[in-house]
């Protein structure tokens, strides 16, 4: 009986990661996403393609979900593609626990293009321009897109993984 126990589970005898409550009404109100794993807190992961980004946030503001939390740039890898994460909350009255989805957009790392989500979340601002200004990411539709960090004559976006530091910037104006 112990040598059933210690026996591997066959791939397509395990169950699959069940879709969570956000990413059932998405999908029963037809946008098309695909649910990744949930993070160590149960967060729901949704991946989004660029195209559908805007729908499905417009569907997440009126579901509920009125504050963008975060939004950030990732690089995978030299080579690999960069991603646009946002993570919502709904703020309602004396919450327990405010409901959170985090939203991934995976884009090539050659021409990373998104629509920015500015006129949904005004929290968009400034984060979309950091992520413009360290990633390269760039956010269609954004009113002010332009370096916020770095001086606008910076080549290149220091985060990421395959950027090479330049040996010398020389300050102007800097008095």
């Amino acid at each position: 009986m112990a040598e059933e126990e210690s026996k591997p589970v066959p791939a397509a005898e395990k169950s699959p990661v069940q879709a969570g409550k956000v990413s059932q009404w998405l999908t029963e109100n037809g946008f098309a996403h695909e649910f990744l794993a949930p993070d160590h807190q149960g967060v729901e992961i949704l991946k989004v393609e660029p195209d559908v980004l805007l729908p499905i946030s417009t569907a997440l503001y009126a579901y509920g979900f009125n504050c963008l939390q975060c939004q950030a740039g990732i690089d995978l890898g030299p080579g690999q593609e960069l991603v646009s994460m946002y993570h919502l909350i709904k703020l309602s009255d004396n919450p327990e626990r405010a409901e959170e989805v985090r939203i991934k957009v995976f884009l090539p790392r050659e021409n990373p293009r998104v629509p920015s989500v500015y006129w949904i979340w005004k929290a968009a601002d400034w984060q979309e321009r950091e992520s413009f200004d360290m990633f390269g990411i760039i956010y269609e539709g954004h009113p002010n897109l332009k370096r916020l960090l770095m001086p606008e004559d910076w080549v290149g976006y220091p985060l990421r993984k395959d950027y090479i530091s330049p040996d010398f910037y020389e300050l102007q104006d800097a008095y």
